[in-house]
C-alpha cells in the first residue's frame, strides 16, 4: 500500500522586485521577501504554499518543520498541536509587548507566530489533500459559493523609482498628484477590469490625499472607494477627512490608532469602519464585540489568522455578529493569490472585493507565468489542490535574488530614512 505520510519539508526564501510605494511606516524596499513551502510525501507528491519571508518567519518554519515528519496530509489538527508546542513565543515583558504593538503590519507581531506557521503548513497540506482526492482546495472547504472572486484596484502614492536604483523604474511612474493617481487607477482598471478602488493613505498630508480621493470619485463615478491611512491620523484628523469625503467612501479603513481610537471615531462617524489592524485575532474580535462593534468590517488574512479553516470560522463569526468581511493583502505572488481565491470563493459571507498587491509585482514563481484577472476577478481553478505548480527555474532565480539582496527583514522606516533622514515613523503623524 502506498504511503502518503509526510517525509520532508522544504522552505525556500525568495525576493522579487517591489516598487517604491509609500505608506504610513515609510516606503517599500526594492525587494519584497517571501518563502515557498514544499511538503513532500513518501509517495512523491508535493504540496506547496507561499508565506512570509522575513528572518523570524524562516526560523520559525525551520523549527516547526520536523514536527510534520510522519504525519498524514489529512492530520491538520495534529499538525496544529505539534506546531503550537514548538513555536509558541516566550512570555514577553510589558516593554517588549508595547514595542511590538506599534508595528504597522499585524503579521509581524510575535503573537502571530503560531498562526502564521500553522497557516503556512496547512495550505500546503491542503494542496496535498486536493491532489489525493483529485479535487480543488475550494471543494475541501465546502465548495464554491461563487465562481470568481472580485478584487479591487489597490493604489499607492509612490515615487517614480527607488533611490538605490537597483533596476529600471516600474511602468506606473510617479504617483503623487491627484491626476497621477487617476492615471494609476485607470491603468489598473483598463488592464484588470477592477470595479472597486482602494487608496493607501497616511503617507502625505491629509489634504493631498483627500484631493486624490475626490479626483478618483470624479473620474470613476459610482465606483466603490476606500481609503486606508494605516492608523496614521488622529481621531480629530480622521473626523475632518471623513467629512471632506462625505458621500464618497464605501468604507473607512483603519484611520485612527487602536480599537479605542476607532470606537471614538465610530461614535461620531456614519461611514462603516474596516480594519486589518485592530481585529486580528479572536481576542480582539471579542473586545470589538464587547464594545458594541465599532469596527463593522474585518479584513481577514489567512496568513496570520491561522489558515484557511480559521478564516472560515472568522467568516461565520462575522456573519453571526452582523459584520462585513473581506481580505487584506501584502506583497505576494501567485501561490498566495490562488490560496486567497480558493478561500474567498468558499466563503458565502464575503461582503466586499478583496485587496491584492499582485498588480504591483511583475515576477512570478508558478508555471505558466502571471495569473490572469478577468473582469476584475480571479476564477477559482477546478484543478486538483491549489491548481498551480512551481516553476523551478523561476524559483532558483528568485532564491538567487534573496541571496544577493542582503535584505532579511522588511524595513519601510529604514528605507524611508534614505530619502528623509529625519523621518521618525511616529504614529499618528497627522
Amino acid at each position: 500500500m502506498t504511503s502518503h505520510a509526510i517525509r520532508h519539508v522544504r522552505v525556500t526564501p525568495i525576493a522579487f522586485r517591489d516598487p517604491p510605494l509609500l505608506n504610513a511606516a515609510g516606503i517599500h524596499e526594492p525587494w519584497a521577501l517571501r518563502s515557498i513551502i514544499e511538503i513532500e510525501t513518501d509517495s512523491g507528491l508535493v504540496g506547496i504554499n507561499e508565506s512570509y519571508g522575513d528572518l523570524p518567519m524562516l526560523e520559525a518554519l525551520a523549527k516547526a518543520a520536523p514536527a510534520l515528519t510522519g504525519l498524514s496530509p489529512w492530520a491538520l489538527n495534529e499538525m496544529d498541536t505539534r506546531v503550537a508546542a514548538l513555536v509558541a513565543p516566550k512570555q514577553m515583558s510589558a516593554s517588549e509587548f508595547l514595542g511590538q504593538q506599534v508595528s504597522l503590519a499585524p503579521g509581524t507581531h510575535v503573537s502571530k507566530t503560531v498562526a502564521k506557521v500553522i497557516s503556512a503548513f496547512e495550505v500546503a497540506m491542503m494542496d496535498l489533500q486536493g491532489q489525493l482526492a483529485n479535487a480543488p482546495v475550494v471543494d475541501l472547504l465546502g465548495g464554491a459559493a461563487r465562481p470568481a472572486v472580485p478584487f479591487s484596484a489597490y493604489l499607492f502614492f509612490k515615487y517614480a523609482e527607488h533611490i538605490d536604483k537597483p533596476y529600471p523604474p516600474d511602468p506606473f511612474g510617479e504617483g503623487i498628484a491627484p491626476e497621477q493617481m487617476v492615471a494609476q487607477a485607470r491603468r489598473m482598471i483598463d488592464q484588470y477590469g477592477f470595479k472597486s478602488i482602494k487608496l493607501k493613505a497616511g503617507a502625505l498630508p491629509p489634504d493631498q490625499e483627500v484631493a486624490a480621493m475626490l479626483a478618483l470619485a470624479q473620474a470613476f463615478p459610482g465606483a466603490p472607494l476606500r481609503i486606508d491611512p494605516n492608523a496614521n491620523w488622529s481621531v480629530a484628523t480622521s473626523l475632518k477627512v471623513v467629512e471632506q469625503l462625505r458621500g464618497v467612501l464605501e468604507y473607512y479603513e483603519d484611520p485612527a490608532p487602536g480599537l479605542d481610537g476607532m470606537a471614538a471615531l465610530a461614535a461620531a462617524c456614519d461611514v462603516p469602519l474596516a480594519t486589518n489592524m485592530v481585529v486580528t485575532d479572536l481576542k480582539e474580535f471579542r473586545r470589538n464585540a464587547e464594545m458594541g462593534c465599532p469596527v463593522k468590517i474585518v479584513l481577514s488574512d489567512h496568513h496570520y489568522w491561522g489558515g484557511l479553516r480559521a478564516t472560515q470560522r472568522l467568516a461565520l463569526m462575522c456573519e453571526t455578529f452582523g459584520l462585513g468581511l473581506s481580505m487584506h493583502s501584502n506583497s505576494h505572488l501567485g501561490i498566495s493569490l490562488m490560496a486567497m481565491t480558493h478561500l474567498a470563493a468558499s466563503v458565502p459571507h464575503l461582503s466586499y472585493a478583496c485587496d491584492t498587491h499582485y498588480p504591483w509585482q511583475d515576477d512570478e514563481v508558478v508555471q505558466g507565468g502571471r495569473l490572469k484577472f478577468e473582469d476584475g476577478g480571479l476564477r477559482v481553478t477546478s484543478s486538483a489542490g491549489l491548481g498551480v505548480q512551481i516553476d523551478r527555474e523561476a524559483l532558483a532565480r528568485l532564491y538567487d535574488n534573496y541571496l544577493s539582496t542582503g535584505i532579511r527583514n522588511r524595513d519601510d522606516l529604514g528605507q524611508m530614512r534614505k530619502y528623509d533622514p529625519g523621518f521618525t515613523g511616529h504614529q499618528p503623524r497627522f
